[in-house]
């Protein structure tokens, strides 16, 4: 194990910064990169360059055609058009949405001035399609709508405020959970109604009116708002394409006269391709919530099996899913990875979305990421195509139409837990199955995409091919390649990317064949702390694999900071920390700015598939609830965590025998 540590970021702020790095400014070219004449004409220094040099020209700038950088995102928000934020408060349009995202000082539905420290890069509105702009319509009284006897009870509870209106909003949220919805009302917001069609319009326009490409990126996109009994399945879409494509349709919907089954919205995702010629993509919700159906093994919840038609077309339309949000985090499970000690972080393991139905044990296995990947090798094997070959992304899933995901500066899942003193024991939802209290939100998470350029084309690109990779909020700079004949030497130059891509796959990819003389596949992971925020901590990768005994995991510690060694158990000794909860303070005196490896699978076996991600952990930072409670004045309460350790999944890297 090597471990690579710097106190400032890379000039190209593509690797970490070490001791080699002028040295191999001057040395590392290839002799390739001298003119053929040169080379050929008897030139004194021919053999002075390193043969090691991997680059196309003494400069090793020169010629560069990958992503230097990530560019950070947001692909899960929603505003006041979406039924559930407007209930719950959400006064704020796109345009707050947008302007906010971008950098610019808004106020909140609560009439809270706020920013982000640093904008994003780019931003998916996603308001569910469902219903969209009921709420509004319901809270002014429509009148339409008042001869409905449910929207006129929403419409009274709201007016009155308080607990009449927190129950009132609970009321609609379980009824459209449950399907109880009065169907001739939800006619007007169907995608038939002309009224549906011009509200689309504007909601085109705006991203159009916003996206500013080479600064900032606005896309098309929607949530397609599949809920079976309270059982989530939501599907963010989003379009590669502009305002002509996107206004050929409209969003698919999960009532009439839309569906529910997936199957059905790769229909229109196919549709949507074949009648505009443009591009389209789905990222599943995480699945926390989906009580176990989110990522079937044998067959969906309706009882239809698992097909060659389900496994292809999931493939094709859903490349990403959403491993950590608001409404905690799915990378990893406890139950499910005992051994791995980083496993329950932010976990949300009591009911459905709407608490309907308890969590039970046998359910986990289909919510979990790592598990989901785990289960494509399984149904790979019996029906030839891997359905959850998907790479990993974070995103807020915000009902405040304020993308915020730093600890310091959030706001909330809905405009009723923006910051105030009793947010943190307040519960979110409350039924016989259990409670979701305040405090178990996640300020997360974000999206980390290596993208070319900031442009809608190169963005959705990056989305596509999986270079992309999820944080609980911070902004860290992470790589993760695979190939065959890594060294230290191409982690150690100033520009490992390079190596990265000539030799390797990048994360999201799949390793090339095996050379003959290969033994186990070579991986290198490299990490650079946010700017502003916290040290790292370590990094690890995580392996799945599939033999005759079914599907395994294990999780490798490759770089860490400090000198701690692995005890007998094989276990890395705690970081340690330095959070004053008191005080919502903390300081890098511990960990390291950037850490690094090459890191070769002692447990390969060239017989069996796997996969292989990068994690990258933090050193403990506080919470928000640390933050509120200093900023309010109170204690934080009984049993409620002021810190934790945030940390960046990266999209896998896939080993198929004999590829």
């Amino acid at each position: 194990m090597k471990t690579v540590t710097s106190s400032e970021g890379d000039r190209d702020m593509t690797a970490p910064r070490t001791v080699h790095c002028l040295v191999m400014t001057f040395v590392m070219a290839a002799m390739t990169a001298l003119p053929a004449a040169a080379q050929d004409a008897g030139t004194p220094n021919k053999g002075a360059l390193s043969d090691a040099y991997t680059g196309k020209a003494y400069s090793p700038y020169a010629g560069r055609d990958y992503p230097e950088r990530p560019l950070w995102g947001d692909s899960h928000l929603h505003t006041a058009l979406s039924m559930d934020a407007g209930v719950f408060g959400n006064r704020l349009a796109p345009r707050e949405a947008y302007r906010f995202a971008r950098g610019e000082e808004v106020t909140s539905s609560t009439g809270r001035r706020l920013r982000l420290s640093r904008p994003l890069d780019w931003l998916v509105i996603a308001d569910h399609s469902d219903g969209m702009g009921l709420a509004g319509d319901v809270i002014a009284g429509k009148s339409s709508l008042m001869a409905y006897e449910q929207a006129a009870r929403w419409h009274a509870g709201i007016e009155e405020g308080g607990d009449a209106a927190v129950q009132a909003s609970l009321d609609l949220i379980g009824a459209f959970s449950q399907g109880t919805v009065d169907p001739e009302m939800m006619a007007q917001y169907s995608p038939g109604s002309k009224s549906y069609k011009n509200l689309w319009e504007r909601v085109v326009a705006e991203a159009e009116a916003f996206n500013d490409p080479g600064r900032f990126t606005a896309f098309i996109g929607f949530e397609w708002t599949s809920l079976i009994k309270g059982n989530n399945m939501h599907r963010v879409v989003i379009m590669r394409d502009g305002p002509v494509r996107a206004r050929q349709v409209v969003p698919y919907t999960m009532g009439a006269p839309g569906s529910p089954d997936p199957r059905d919205l790769w229909k229109y995702l196919t549709n949507y391709e074949e009648k505009t010629g443009g591009e389209i993509l789905a990222i599943p919700h995480n699945a926390n919530l989906a009580n176990g159906i989110m990522f079937p093994l044998e067959a969906q919840w309706n009882g239809k099996k698992l097909d060659e038609t389900y496994v292809t077309q999931r493939d094709k339309w859903e490349p990403l899913y959403e491993a950590t949000q608001i409404k905690g985090d799915s990378e990893a499970h406890p139950y499910l990875s005992p051994e791995d000690e980083f496993a329950d972080y932010g976990t949300w393991d009591v009911g459905n979305l709407d608490l309907s139905e308890a969590k039970t044990k046998d359910m986990l296995a289909g919510e979990y990421a790592r598990e989901a990947l785990k289960r494509g090798l399984e149904i790979e094997a019996r029906l030839g195509t891997n359905p959850y070959k998907f790479g990993l992304i974070g995103a807020t899933d915000s009902h405040t139409s304020l993308a915020s995901a730093e600890e310091e500066n959030w706001f909330g899942k809905h405009a009723g837990y923006e910051p105030k003193p009793d947010r943190m024991t307040h519960p979110m939802f409350k039924t016989e199955a259990g409670t979701i209290e305040g405090h178990m939100q996640l300020a997360s998470g974000l999206a980390g995409v290596w993208a070319r350029e900031n442009t809608r084309e190169a963005i959705f690109d990056a989305l596509m091919r999986k270079e992309v990779y999820g944080t609980t909020g911070p902004r860290m700079h992470v790589r993760f390649f695979g190939g065959w004949e890594f060294t230290p030497q191409d982690l150690h130059s100033r520009t490992p990317a390079a190596s990265g891509y000539l030799k390797g796959a990048p994360m999201g990819g799949d390793l090339r064949a095996m050379p003959k003389d290969a033994k186990a596949p070579v991986f290198m992971a490299y990490a650079l702390r946010d700017p502003v925020g916290a040290n790292l901590d370590r990094i690890q990768i995580v392996k799945g694999w599939r033999d005759a005994d079914g599907t395994h995991e294990k999780v490798y510690d490759v770089a860490w900071s400090g000198d701690r060694t692995a005890g007998a158990d094989g276990k890395l000794p705690a970081v340690g920390s330095t959070v004053d909860i008191a005080n919502a303070s903390w300081s890098n005196a511990i960990g390291a700015a950037s850490l690094g490896e090459v890191w070769t699978d002692p447990d390969f076996d060239a017989a069996q598939k796997a996969f292989y991600y990068a994690r990258v952990i933090e050193i403990p930072t506080p919470r928000w609830t640390a933050y509120d409670a200093f900023r309010f004045g109170i204690a934080l309460p009984e049993g409620v965590a002021g810190s934790h350790q945030e940390r960046a999944y990266t999209s896998p890297i896939w080993y198929t025998p004999g590829s």
